[in-house]
Parts: C-alpha cells; structure tokens; sequence
C-alpha cells in the first residue's frame, strides 16, 4: 500500500524529528555541570552549606567568614594525605583597556573577577612569564590583555579604579593579586580546595574531610565538584536545558501529527485497494497489521536516518547554543550511549503511535467499496468526532477565560497556552465541518477575478473534498496558531513588564553599568541619585526543611529611595530609622506579625558575619525590588565586593569610568534585556521547529494529492483547458489551504491573545496594548505557501507534460 513515493513524506518527518531528538539529547546529555578550569587540580572541594530559595534555582551558598576559612583550612591540611588546604577568596576586579573594561568582558564572568595568588595552585595555573605578585599593588593578568611584566594597569573593582603594576602572565582569565589583599577584597569565602599527595585516595581524605566540617559543608569529589561551577554558567545552562527540552519535546510531538495526517491521507487514498483486500479474504486484522508493517519500516529508516544527521549536527549546534548565550562557554559535545538508545526508538515509537487511528479506519473498510467508482468522499464526520470537537473548543473557552482573571503572568501564560492548545485540536477535528463556511466567505473575491472557471472549480473542489482540504489546513492552522500566540504572548508581556518597571520609579535618567556587572562606589559618588547597592543575606529557620534561605538585601540611603520610588508603602515604623550598621527594613510576608517586630533580626552578611538586625519598619511586599532595605553603609561593610545596579538621577550627568546615563524609558526597556532576548531566540527556534515541520506536512500532503488527482486533471485538459490554466488551477486551490489554514489558526491565537492581554491589564491595572509581530506571522505563512506552491504546481507540470489519456485510470 505505502510505497516509496508514497512514504516519503512520513519517512522525511521522522527523520528530520529523530534528528532534533538526537540532537536535543546529545546536547542535554552533555549539558552536565563543570568542574571550573581553576579548581580543577583540587582532587576534593570543601563547599561552604547550601542554600535553598524557591525563587532561585541557583542560589549561592552561605559563607564562612575569612577567621572561619583559615581556621577550617588548618584542620583539613593536617589530614593524611592532604599537601594544601586553600580557600578560594574571589572578589570583582576587571582591567581596562583605555579607560573602560574590554567588550569580551561583559558576557564571560571568569574575567570579571579577582582572587588570590594561592588559588592558582587549585587549578594548576603557571606563569607564563614574570613572577606571583607578593604585596599590595602587584597583579598578574591574562596573557591575552597584550600586556608584559612591569606594565602599569588599572583595575576597576568595589570601591573603584586602583593602579597596579603588572608582575606576571597566565593563559587564563581574570586577575590575581597577593592573598593578603585577596582577604581584604573578597567579602567571605564559599569553596576550600584539597591538594592531594600523589598516593592519596581521594575518597578516603573525603570521608576524613566530613568528620572534620560535620553539617557546616559539603565535601565534594570527581564530577559533584561541578557544584562549584560559576552562578552564571549554572543558569545558562539551565536556560539551555529548558530550551533543548522544549524542542525535542516539540519535535516529537509534531512529527506524530505529521506523520498522522500523511497514513490517514494514504488510507484515504487507497480506499478501493483496501477493500479488494478484505474482497479477496484479508481480515481488518491483517489490514491493521499491514499498515503498522509500513508505519514500523518507515519508522525504523527515519530514525537511523535522522540519528546520523542528529548526531552530525550536534557539534554545531552546540556552538550556535553557545554563542546564542543558551550554553556557557565551557560547553562540549559528549557522545553518551542513552541519547542514541533513546532516538533509534524514537522513530518506530512515534511512528507506530502516529499510524493508530490511520490503522483503525483501514481496517473498517468494506469490500464492497471496492465497487465504488466515484472518488468523491461518502460521508460527513461522524458524530463521536463532532462531540469531541466541541468539547475540545468548549475547555478552550474555559481556559480562556481562566487566562483572564489568572493572579499571576505565568498562569496566565500557562492557561493561554492550554486554552490555544484546546482550540486548535477542536478546530482540526471539527476542521471538514468548518472548510464549507469558511471556503464560502473566502470565494466570492476569487469569483469576481478574471477566470471565473477557475475560480469556480477551486471552490467546488474544496467543498466536495473536504476532508482532504481540512488534513491539508491541518498543518497551516497549527503553525500559525502556534508562532501567533507564542510570539505575541513575548512581545506583549515585554512591553507590559516595561511599563510596569516606568511606574514605579520617579527618575529621568538612570545610570547604569557598561561592560561591567555593576557600578563601582567611585562611579555612585560621580553621579549623585538614589543608588541601589544590592548584597546577598541569609536567614536561618531552623522548622523549614531547608533551614538556610538566601534574601536579596538593597542598600540604600532612605531619604533618595523615598523620594525614587512611587511604589513604597510603609505599613509600619519610619523609613528615616535606617542608619547605622544594625538596622533593617522588612517587607510585610517577613513580619511574624502586624505592626512593628520588638525582636531581633538575624542574619548573616555575605562577609559571613552573623548579625543580629533591629526592624525600623516593614513596608508592602511590592515596595521593594527585593526582600530587605539596609543602610547602604552597612551593606559597604559587610561586602567588600558589592556593586550598584543602578542610580537614578533627576538630570543627567556626564558617565564616570564604567558607566552609562540612560533616560528612564530605555532603562524600563532594557532592565530584562538579556533575558528577553534568549526568550525571543527560544521563540524563534520553537517557531522555526513548528513551521518546518508545518511546511513539510502542507508539501507531503499535496504532492500525494496531485498523484491522486492525476486523471481529473487530465479531464480538465481534455475539457478545454490549457496547460497554463490547469497550473494556475491547482496554484489557486494550494493558495486557498493555506489561507483557510492561516485564518482559522490567527483567529484561535488572536482569541488566546485577548485573554492574555486582559489578564494582564486586571494584573498592572492598566489598558494593554496587544502586540502582534507581523513579520513573524508574514514569515510563517509566506512558507507555507511557498512550499504548498512548490508541492503542488512542480508535480502538476510535470505530469501535464506526459501524453493525455482519453479515459481516466482507476
């Protein structure tokens, strides 16, 4: 029944699918966290204890302080085997090139930072030229700066730009400095690393090590001291994770579909032969098992097919992932047996579950439809499927309207999704009730053109096929629906998340950290303005299951954050009490009760000092930018290495070393820049999957139809009708699949897109614009249409070019 030319499109998507599969696999399976370069020479890592935090996946651990540190390091030297016991003191430190940090800088965190001379040991770091600095003033630098020894350079780090004079060369990022200014840098320490003698066993010092730091560590050997991997390169690789995941997940969801629609085509199709079968004695058994022979051969090919590609485009893939920002720079390609395990399964299994319904109905078919010569479709959709249809597009009116009165954007954008999911599924399996309608209100234009024949046969032909034109649609209204609803959700939000940020803040101009991860305190004092000088604290509650919890802490002067922000209301004390080093300001979920707390609160300073805090007042839970308000001094003492995020200032200023000045719009439109931009790149590929994936279903579909239609076509020649006219024909018919396709997948996104729009207005209590990216929308049709027309004119051409027959073939 299937053969060759017939599978080709199944055989096409399961391979291009098990090759995302593959790919999306080896890529995730290589996506294990990294020893860093610097550490990796220290068989066992001492890790200070673990934070937990619902709102952050990776949360920093809680430090010892610098007395701890030492004092933790002697014990662990002194054990069997153990040469070295270093802490690892790292702090922020970045060299300029004339005046400002280099442009490479800002997307590679290991050159952002600083750490002591000692450390070098820990990943086996050697001069490359020169001597180790060994007193204030001295640095070792990259070898990559062009720098040589003796060379004067200034490093940008806290507190400011400082001179120093460069001692030696490495071939690694970042700077060193001597530990004694490395101690007085780094506001605490987070990692101790082990030297091991060469007959040490690693684990047996481990286990040594555990009696020695009890609960107060983490003791880390072989691949678990990719804990220690930077923050930054732990959550892109998240991002990355969730990308790749999304796509496979994607990839296989689609190629069922796909593959679905091409064996119910065939079946269709090849109706009369099917009933010869069960004519001549073939059980609906045999019938079932016959078409998930097929379904398995062609399954099995394209997944060897696609594993070869998968597994040839990985490497490339994974550059692209990582100059994309998706993967961290130390990302690699591993080959790992479970993802290619998982994909040569992939492609029987998906096969296999994309023919099912396609088997069923061919079983059904009686012999005696054998004798049927009229190839027009027998029967409307039965009533099973219609009740299913309108059930599916009733839960996608109850999810839209769950969407608009969501309490939350994510739920909204969850319900939206489901709801769109909901209505495009009902709207392919009611799809031959709806083509009528909308074939009718779609065909008056094409009548009043210049050949109205034309335009009349592509208007009876859909109407009588309408089971072919909807399985052709099918494809058209999933894609469009999905790269309508996915990137107007984006774009919309952006713009409303935007706006949100605008409201808040009583500023014109914002000064903000160029090439840089924050401001120094000498850029702060060159731009005076509300500052906002964020550190990490932590708290301890000793009835939670994770006990410690790390809170992001502002430090602020109280009188200009006041004055910069709209959005503050104090429920409780007085905001001008901030000063000093032991005072705090909570928000209203952090109070044990209503009014003003009388007992202390403790936490523990990034210096990992623990401090026992006196709340001057609590303020609503959206007040903050944060968890906690903290005199700005305080914060200065406790964290050596703590950068501003921002100034906002009434009028602008000229921009110090490692600044810039904005107007207040194009802070509000950058705050989550890099974010939004990795979210639209994510939107991109999920769209690019989705509407390949839809163009190949729109270009296999009809390229069996023009095999099937071969002597109606004919016939129309024989009626008159020249070659030219036959192609414009056919081009006519494709062109109005994939409008009929694209209307009913635009509207269901749109109706999604309302509900959207309103849950977000009821959320900033504001009108929201709907934000639909035409280009987008524009693109994914316009490809559709292009293949449609490729698959349908290209064949058609060349069939007509074949001598006509004077009686159709059967």
């Amino acid at each position: 029944m299937l053969t060759a030319r017939r599978s080709a499109g199944a055989f096409v998507a399961v391979a291009v699918g098990v090759a995302l599969v593959a790919a999306s696999t080896l890529l995730l399976a290589s996506g294990r966290p990294q020893v860093p370069d610097r550490l990796a020479r220290a068989a066992v890592l001492v890790q200070s204890p673990p934070a937990h935090s619902p709102a952050d996946p990776f949360p920093p651990t809680r430090p010892w302080s610098s007395a701890v540190a030492t004092e933790l390091g002697g014990r662990l030297a002194g054990l069997t085997g153990v040469v070295a016991a270093v802490p690892d003191r790292s702090f922020y430190a970045q060299p300029l090139v004339d005046g400002r940090p280099p442009a490479a800088d800002g997307q590679r965190q290991d050159a952002q930072q600083g750490h002591g001379w000692a450390s070098a040991r820990l990943g086996g770091l050697r001069l490359t030229a020169g001597e180790p600095p060994r007193r204030a003033g001295e640095v070792v630098v990259d070898a990559a700066l062009g720098l040589r020894p003796g060379a004067a350079v200034t490093l940008l780090t806290a507190t400011g730009t400082q001179p120093y004079a460069v001692t030696g060369l490495v071939d690694a990022p970042g700077v060193h400095v001597a530990d004694e200014v490395a101690a007085a840098l780094a506001p605490g320490v987070h990692a101790i690393g082990l030297l091991l003698a060469p007959d040490a066993d690693p684990d047996r010092v481990a286990d040594a090590a555990r009696g020695v730091v009890g609960d107060d560590a983490r003791v880390l050997t072989g691949a678990d001291r990719g804990a220690l991997e930077p923050r930054e390169d732990a959550r892109t690789r998240w991002i990355g994770l969730q990308v790749l995941t999304a796509t496979a997940a994607l990839a296989g969801f689609v190629t069922v579909f796909v593959v679905a629609a091409t064996f119910a085509y065939v079946v269709g199709q090849r109706r009369r032969e099917l009933a010869l079968l069960r004519a001549v004695g073939a059980t609906p058994r045999q019938v079932r098992r016959m078409v998930y022979g097929h379904a398995l051969a062609v399954g099995a090919a394209g997944a060897i097919a696609g594993l070869l590609l998968g597994a040839a485009l990985a490497p490339v893939l994974g550059r692209l992932l990582i100059d994309a920002g998706f993967e961290p720079a130390t990302f690699r390609v591993r080959y790992t047996l479970w993802p290619v395990a998982a994909s040569l399964a992939a492609g029987p299994l998906v096969a296999l579950l994309a023919v099912g319904t396609a088997a069923r109905r061919a079983a059904r078919v009686r012999p005696l439809e054998a004798l049927r010569e009229a190839a027009a479709e027998q029967r409307p959709i039965g009533r099973p499927r219609v009740v299913a249809g309108a059930l599916l597009v009733a839960a996608g009116v109850a999810l839209g309207l769950a969407t608009a009165t969501a309490d939350s954007a994510q739920d909204g954008a969850n319900f939206a999704l489901y709801a769109v999911m909901a209505l495009v599924t009902g709207a392919t399996v009611l799809a031959p009730m709806i083509v009528g309608p909308v074939v009718r209100l779609l065909s008056p234009p094409v009548r009043r053109r210049r050949g109205g024949a034309i335009g009349l046969l592509v208007r009876a032909g859909a109407m009588t096929a309408t089971r072919r034109t909807a399985s052709t649609a099918a494809p058209v209204l999933l894609t469009v629906a999905f790269a309508v609803l996915v990137s107007g959700l984006v774009q919309t939000s952006t713009a409303v998340y935007a706006a949100g940020r605008l409201s808040v803040v009583n500023a014109g101009w914002v000064a903000l950290p160029d090439r840089a991860p924050g401001l120094s305190d000498q850029a702060v004092a060159a731009t005076p303005g509300a500052a906002v000088l964020p550190t990490t604290v932590f708290v301890t509650d000793d009835t939670a299951p994770t006990p410690i919890r790390p809170l992001t802490a502002l430090g602020v002067d109280p009188a200009a954050f006041t004055v910069a922000n709209r959005a503050l209301t104090v429920l409780a004390g007085s905001l001008a009490e901030l000063r000093g080093d032991d005072t705090v300001v909570i928000t209203a979920s952090a109070a044990p009760s209503s009014g003003l707390p009388t007992e202390p609160y403790p936490v523990v300073f990034a210096d990992g000092e623990r401090v026992a805090l006196r709340v001057v007042a609590v303020v609503t839970d959206d007040s903050l930018p944060g968890d906690l308000l903290l005199p700005r001094a305080a914060v200065r003492a406790h964290d050596s290495s703590a950068l501003t995020s921002a100034v906002y200032l009434a009028e602008p200023v000229d921009p110090p070393a490692g600044a810039r000045v904005v107007d207040v719009a194009t802070w509000a439109a950058e705050a989550d820049q890099a974010e939004d931009r990795l979210v639209w790149l994510a939107t991109l590929l999920l769209i690019g999957v989705s509407a390949g994936y839809g163009g190949i279903a729109v270009a296999n579909t009809l390229l069996m139809a023009a095999a099937g239609r071969a002597a109606d076509l004919r016939l129309v020649r024989l009626a008159g009708a020249t070659r030219r006219q036959v192609v414009r024909l056919v081009a006519a018919e494709s062109a109005l699949v994939v409008l009929i396709g694209a209307a009913l997948g635009g509207a269901v996104a749109f109706a999604g897109l309302l509900s959207i729009r309103a849950g977000l207005a009821e959320q900033v209590g504001a009108p929201v614009d709907l934000v639909v990216p035409w280009p987008v929308v524009g693109g994914v049709v316009g490809l559709c249409l292009l293949l449609a027309l490729a698959a349908s004119v290209a064949p058609t051409w060349r069939l007509l070019r074949r001598r006509a027959v004077t009686e159709p073939a059967g």
